[in-house]
């Protein structure tokens, strides 16, 4: 009723109420329980139900003859009935309950539904007969439309009846067939407002909403703009879509046509001075169309109300991942949306019955949705300027929602109904509750995780990252949990470093550093005593700042005494050590430092390479006169070994260490150094057996390259100085160098990294040695004659002709590769090499003979290096050709030729050096050369560097200059570019460079296959 005539009804019944009975005031229970309110300022009366009821029965024993009596009295021809206010779970029972008695116009048990999918694109309508089972709704099997039309479907609801109306069919081919469709335009009306409405591409719910075309007169400055408030397509139904998932339906007739072509496709503007027109013509179509106007009593009858300008925002699946779309809404309670800052500035709607518009603000939105993408690195980076998204990672689509949260009162979220994927929760380390209790070599871990009501084992926690992609964690109920960044980044390490057990996990008491820094950032965590003492030793261990000996007679540099004391804190802590610092910064003399700290424990052993075994007797004698050095070998090595005393330092090589095995194994040693450690870096070798069985308080190994093919090298070292710490080769396989080497996995070899970092201690020169002079590295390309390009490519097609034919296993065809390979790297230096009686000149050669002359005559000494005996041959018999004074080793020279050829070289006697790379990289001095030549590319760039670091080191005075001759158009070229991508595995682990792992047979064939 009009609210005149309902105020006069109310006033009626209260007069009669309280007057004519004498009814008294209504108590406060009365009035929460029974109440009936008139809005818009009119007053609030209350009744009690029952009462008013007896009253009116009392008075005549006729209630609807009183009823009639009343009605007659104030004129109207109906009454309004007082009900009492009723629970919200009483109402939504009796909503559900009118739902499935009108809805489907009879109550059913079959557990199906008809459903109806949607391609609006393609303007195609699929009904799909859907079943229940215990996990919801199937997606539906498609439903034959000749026999929906028929009517031979049960459990179809009044409006399928209706849509089914509008199938039509159409005759076909020469024997009358027949094709059944559903006529698009017939059959979306009948869909407005049916409940099971989906998508056909995502099959999301969506919602088919009846919207009026409505013709808008709004205010703009001096002039009037006239238009419809939806988009006019033509007469009959239009769709139009108002967000992802709702679309409005307009049903345009012939007026709606005839107005919308008078004004034209744009709003139809009309000068100030024709306002009294304008009123006249709207006036007049006034009962052809519904018009809200600004002018006169149009404008005036329409409440206004203040503009919603939140950003809403929708997420909907999108094929195999999600659609994020902005949209505002004006009237926060009812549609219709719109996109931010377009469309109409004056809308309207209906609420509760009610026409009411408002004025949008167009800055306030532009301005809220610059915030929610600002507030979102993900929308971000990915912003065009269209407010729309397509994620194909349900993980971005997450982030975005975690990006929101910070902003969730700003905004407004809208998921499409029955749409999972939403963040239950967001875990950190407080939600973390954990127990740490030690085992034998190992500390167990065990705890859960409690989030909102969830608690989550450990274990299975960390299982459930294993599925999870990035920082979310998909739960049962198919809702996601969020980890924060650095919680998912340390559990993911926490995982790495450990094994899983039943109830959690265990980890390596060697791993302690790397676990402590996670239990630092905890609030829940219990530690049993063993833990307490460990960490309590490791603190010990890392304030102490040890004097180096009195007995040592040299003076360290800084950088040494800080290397010093890093030994001495791990072997108070009781674990091994890898001093890895560039060769020429003195390892020798800081391992010497340590040893003489521990003399006095029990003896020491020193292996090291057959070349370097005499070196360290006179760096002892040198500079620890304390200690009594045994070069170990000659007679009676057996009876040496039992009558060892403190203070005795044994140095035995690599070979006599394998050869005596047992004796060595069965000493207990103070300190074991094992120098040049790369030597046992191949696990299946006798030497490095005959290491792993050595006993030791303290064990250091020491070498500039930890790595120099594959992370199984560092692997093997620390298991010589702390067994355990990377599991077994496996293991470790599956963990770190599958993924580092092979996936590049930047997150694995900072894990790794971590873990071995406290045990290793690595310093370039560059950093330590500010008074080493400037090393410059320059690649000098060697231009093949017309002969030499001739036989190369030669030997190269014969190459890929006999691997072609190999019809061995894999290995046989890598060595056959390998063959190849090196055939081909020794022709890149000389055809001789390949072709003894050859005649074709050297263009290699020829160019070290213009270097050569050139250094000499400007007063320069240079290191010549190659990895080829043959090739230093060659250059030999060039140098004596042109009687120009060399020294020379290789790995056939005696150790005593050896070392009198490197004293000749520093006292002046020579102007180059020649030296095979493999004999003569590692424990030369030679700072007398200022020049270093290679002649030929190794496969890893840092063998050749520890080559370059015999003249780079300390005592050299001058600038250093090294050469790398590389052949034109060869594999040297394919092999130095391998140098980009593989330039040194051990600092790509330690320094953060990149890495590559080992060649396969694949990039073996690309050196020798044509460019």
């Amino acid at each position: 009723l009009p609210n005149s005539q309902m105020e006069r009804l109310i006033k009626v019944l209260v007069l009669y109420w309280v007057k004519v009975e004498k009814a008294k005031p209504l108590s406060s229970s009365v009035r929460d329980n029974y109440t009936l309110s008139l809005k818009n300022g009119y007053e609030w009366f209350a009744f009690e139900y029952a009462n008013l009821l007896t009253l009116i029965s009392n008075y005549d024993n006729n209630y609807n003859q009183k009823v009639e009596e009343i009605q007659r009295k104030i004129g109207l021809e109906s009454i309004v009935r007082v009900v009492p206010i009723e629970e919200e779970w009483n109402k939504a029972l009796k909503a559900l309950e009118y739902l499935g008695i009108n809805a489907k116009g009879k109550r059913s048990d079959n557990s199906s539904r008809l459903a109806w999918f949607i391609d609006f694109d393609r303007k195609v309508i699929t009904p799909k007969e859907q079943k229940l089972s215990k996990n919801g709704w199937s997606a539906g099997r498609n439903v034959a439309l000749k026999r929906l039309k028929e009517g031979d479907l049960e459990n179809l609801i009044p409006q399928d009846i209706k849509v089914a109306n509008a199938i039509q069919y159409e005759g076909y081919g020469y024997y009358g067939g027949n094709n059944y469709y559903v006529d698009f335009n017939k059959a979306i009306p009948h869909l407005i407002g049916h409940p099971f409405l989906f998508l056909e591409n995502s099959g999301i719910t969506c919602e088919l909403v009846k919207i009026e075309p409505e013709l808008i007169v709004e205010s703009k400055g001096k002039n009037y703009e006239v238009g419809f408030s939806t988009s006019i397509g033509g007469i009959g139904v239009n769709v139009v879509k108002e967000t992802p998932t709702r679309y409005q339906v307009i049903e345009v007739n012939e007026i709606h046509g005839k107005i919308a072509e008078i004004i034209g496709n744009k709003k139809l503007v009309v000068p100030e001075k024709a306002k009294d027109y304008l009123a006249k013509a709207i006036t007049n179509i006034g009962g052809l169309v519904t018009i809200h106007s600004a002018i006169g009593e149009h404008g005036k009858e329409i409440p206004k109300v203040e503009s919603d300008s939140r950003t809403h925002v929708h997420l909907v699946p999108f094929g195999q991942g999600f659609k994020v779309e902005f949209f505002v809404k004006p009237f926060v309670s009812v549609p219709p949306y719109f996109k931010p800052a377009l469309g109409n500035e004056n809308v309207f709607a209906t609420i509760e019955g009610q026409k009411t518009q408002t004025s949008r603000n167009f800055k306030e939105e532009k301005i809220n949705t610059r915030e929610v993408i600002k507030s979102s690195p993900t929308l971000s980076n990915y912003d065009d300027g269209t407010n729309e998204w397509l994620f194909e990672e349900p993980e971005d689509c997450l982030n975005v929602l975690i990006d929101l949260d910070v902003i969730k009162e700003k905004i407004v979220i809208e998921w499409p109904e029955g749409e999972k994927l939403k963040i239950s929760g967001k875990a950190s380390f407080d939600n973390l509750y954990l127990k740490v209790n030690q085992g034998n070599d190992w500390f167990d871990v065990s705890g859960e995780l409690r989030i909102d009501d969830k608690v989550i084992s450990m274990h299975q926690l960390l299982g459930m990252m294993e599925n999870a992609k990035g920082r979310f964690i998909q739960l049962d109920d198919g809702k996601f949990m969020a980890l924060t960044e650095e919680f998912r980044k340390r559990l993911r390490e926490l995982s790495t470093f450990s094994d899983f057990t039943k109830d959690g996990l265990r980890f390596h008491n060697l791993a302690s550093l790397a676990f402590q820094d996670f239990a630092d950032d905890l609030k829940n965590i219990e530690v049993d005593k063993k833990w307490k003492e460990q960490i309590k030793k490791i603190k010990n261990a890392q304030s102490i700042t040890p004097k180096v000996p009195s007995t040592l007679q040299a003076e360290l540099r800084n950088y040494q005494i800080e290397g010093y004391q890093w030994l001495a804190r791990l072997a108070y802590w009781g674990v091994g050590a890898c001093l890895a610092d560039d060769m020429g910064l003195g390892k020798t003399i800081q391992a010497l430092a340590i040893i003489l700290e521990r003399a006095e424990k029990a003896p020491t052993l020193v292996v090291a390479p057959a070349t370097v075994t005499r070196n360290w007797v006179i760096e002892i004698e040198r500079f620890a006169p304390t200690l009594k050095p045994i070069l170990f070998g000659g007679k009676d090595r057996d009876i040496l070994l039992k009558t060892l005393q403190p203070f005795d330092l044994v140095i035995c090589s690599y070979g006599l260490l394998q050869q005596e095995v047992e004796g060595f194994a069965e000493t207990n040693w103070a300190t074991v150094v094992l120098d040049e450690a790369q030597y046992i870096k191949n696990m299946n070798t006798k030497r490095s057996k005959a290491a792993m069985s050595l006993q030791a308080d303290f064990k250091i190994i020491t070498t500039g390259t930890p790595i120099e093919n594959h992370l199984g090298e560092l692997w093997n070292l620390f298991k010589f100085i702390n067994p355990g710490l990377l599991g077994s080769l496996e293991k470790f396989n599956e963990k770190f160098a599958i993924p580092i080497e092979k996936n590049l996995d930047k997150e694995k070899r900072r894990q790794l990294q971590k873990l071995i970092q406290p045990f290793i201690l690595r310093r370039r020169k560059s950093q330590v040695l500010d008074e080493l002079p400037s090393k410059t590295e320059i690649t000098l390309t060697v231009e093949m004659s017309d002969d030499e390009v001739a036989l190369y490519e030669a030997l190269r097609q014969n190459a890929i002709q006999r691997i072609t034919n190999i019809q061995g296993n894999e290995g046989d065809k890598r060595f056959q590769i390998l063959a190849e390979i090196m055939k081909l790297r020794r022709m890149c230096c000389n055809a001789k090499l390949v072709m003894p009686d050859t005649h074709i000149e050297s263009s290699k050669l020829n160019l070290l003979a213009e270097i050569v002359d050139e250094l000499i005559e400007n007063g320069h000494k240079a290191l010549i290096f190659s990895q080829f005996v043959g090739h230093l041959e060659l250059i030999k018999e060039h140098l004596n050709n042109k009687k120009i004074k060399y020294q020379y080793l290789d790995g056939s020279t005696p150790l005593k030729q050896r070392q009198d050829a490197i004293n000749a070289f520093q006292r002046g006697e020579g102007e180059v050096f020649l030296i095979s790379l493999k004999a003569g990289g590692v424990g030369l001095n030679l700072t007398a050369a200022d020049y270093v030549i290679h002649m030929d590319p190794w496969w890893n760039p840092a063998v050749e560097d520890q080559a370059s670091d015999r003249a780079h080191r300390i005592g050299q005075q001058r600038p250093v200059t090294i050469y790398r001759l590389v052949t034109k158009g060869t594999i040297e070229e394919k092999i130095v570019k391998l140098h980009q991508d593989k330039r040194d595995l051990a600092d790509s682990l330690l320094e953060g460079t990149e890495v590559s792992g080992k060649l396969s047979l694949d990039d073996l064939m690309a050196l020798i296959q044509e460019s």
